[in-house]
């Protein structure tokens, strides 16, 4: 007999059939539909959790000019903020997936932003930037615990009629985060220094922290289980040996690399002659997250329309010729060369990672977390690289690596075209 009569007999099947009233017990949890209070509250705190998370992350990014005046750090070095932060993100992803399986979604997702925000506060008071560095190298560990499994809990969470509105609100707020993080620091550095910004960050980060940990639902249908590392190790080797996912890899690495590239190495253009900008200026030309944003709902819907095997390839070429259009003198043209990379990124990185999903059908939380995966590890490795090209070429050097790269990704959506539907996948 169950020890414990607040159990249902229903989980125990040795017994007699249970009472309707303990059927009703066994009955799983509804999930959460669009219009209801539970709904609302989980959109809501995940929306404030992807916001804050990307705010957190890239904040910094502006304010690398700043590092290389302080510090004396070069420019490749001064990239340490952010790629130290996404490397060690992309590197805790799946180890994070796996404990969320074994602990819980929510409580993995609350230490996260909690830890991630003290680690931001940490960081304002660093001695060094080595110090800075190792900081934020930590931050990215902590904060992997948020989008290794946000997608998930909103899976199990969330009535699937209703999920996709929930989904894009959640990645409309890493867009939004990314993009308002940016210019609160860029304004901040600039009137108070970028101590002062990266304080008012980690402040932020534990209101906001605070917010989600009291707003959002405990999950109804999460089911601890066990971590089976054969099973995990047959599902990467099955995901790799699959003619697309590899290069949807490929893609996701080369896209973050190339966009985190860009923006990191933009300030130091438009600071020096002859535009000689002020971080506040360079800052708000982040604001052309806004197009980006656009262009992620706009993709989908023509993906949908015409197929991810042709809209992505578009995509990819829009990224090229914004990037051609940056290394022009005039600053118009430049700002113009920016939204229009700004968008093919968006665009690509939306198609992309759909179609992950619609080429498995089994495994596919670990395909999702091994595109992040590629995807972070772009940031970090292309981020860093284009430092060095930098150094040896100015703007030109970078835009010549980041434009070999979109060659290669190019090349690479290209063979991804040439691919037969899957049976479970139209498109």
């Amino acid at each position: 007999m169950p020890s414990d009569p607040s159990v249902p007999t229903c989980a125990y099947p040795a017994l007699p059939a249970p009472s309707p009233a303990a059927s009703a017990a066994c009955a799983p949890a509804a999930r959460h539909v669009a219009g209801s209070a539970g709904y609302r509250r989980t959109s809501a705190a995940m929306f404030v959790g992807g916001f804050t998370t990307f705010a957190m992350l890239y904040g910094l990014q502006p304010l690398m000019p700043l590092f290389s005046a302080e510090f004396g750090a070069s420019p490749a070095a001064a990239s340490g903020v952010v790629s130290a932060a996404t490397g060690t993100m992309a590197a805790m992803l799946i180890p994070a997936s796996l404990l969320a399986d074994r602990y819980g979604r929510k409580p993995l997702m609350n230490a996260a932003l909690f830890a991630g925000a003290v680690l931001m506060l940490f960081a304002a008071f660093a001695h060094d930037f080595a110090e800075l560095v190792w900081l934020r190298a930590l931050m990215g560990v902590a904060l992997a615990g948020l989008p290794a499994v946000a997608m998930a809990y909103l899976a199990e969470e969330i009535d699937p009629a209703s999920l996709g509105r929930s989904m894009g609100l959640y990645i409309a707020g890493n867009a939004l985060g990314g993009m308002s993080g940016r210019l609160a620091a860029s304004l901040l550095a600039d009137a108070l220094g970028w101590r002062w910004a990266v304080g008012a960050l980690g402040v932020f980060g534990l209101a906001a922290a605070l917010l989600f940990w009291h707003s959002l639902p405990a999950s109804r249908q999460f089911r601890a289980r066990r971590v089976r590392l054969a099973a995990l190790a047959a599902g990467a080797r099955g995901h790799f040996a699959d003619a697309g996912l590899p290069w949807l890899f490929l893609v996701g690495f080369v896209l973050m690399g190339c966009m985190v590239s860009l923006y990191n190495y933009l300030g130091y253009r438009l600071g020096h002659a002859p535009f000689s900008l002020s971080h506040s200026a360079q800052g708000a030309v982040f604001g052309l997250y806004v197009v980006g944003m656009a262009a992620s709902a706009w993709a989908g819907r023509l993906a949908d329309r015409w197929g991810r095997r042709h809209v992505l390839w578009w995509m990819v070429a829009a990224m090229a010729a914004g990037l051609a259009l940056t290394v022009a003198p005039s600053l118009w043209v430049i700002v113009a060369g920016v939204a229009l990379f700004t968008f093919g990124f968006f665009g690509a990185h939306a198609v992309a990672s759909s179609w992950v999903g619609r080429r498995v059908s089994e495994h596919r939380a670990l395909a999702s977390a091994l595109y992040l995966t590629a995807f972070y590890l772009g940031a970090s490795t292309l981020g860093s690289a284009s430092g060095l090209m930098w150094h040896a070429g100015g703007w030109f050097g970078v835009a010549a690596l980041l434009g070999a790269a979109l060659l290669v990704c190019l090349a690479a959506a290209l063979k991804l075209r040439t691919l037969a539907p899957l049976p479970h996948a139209p498109r």
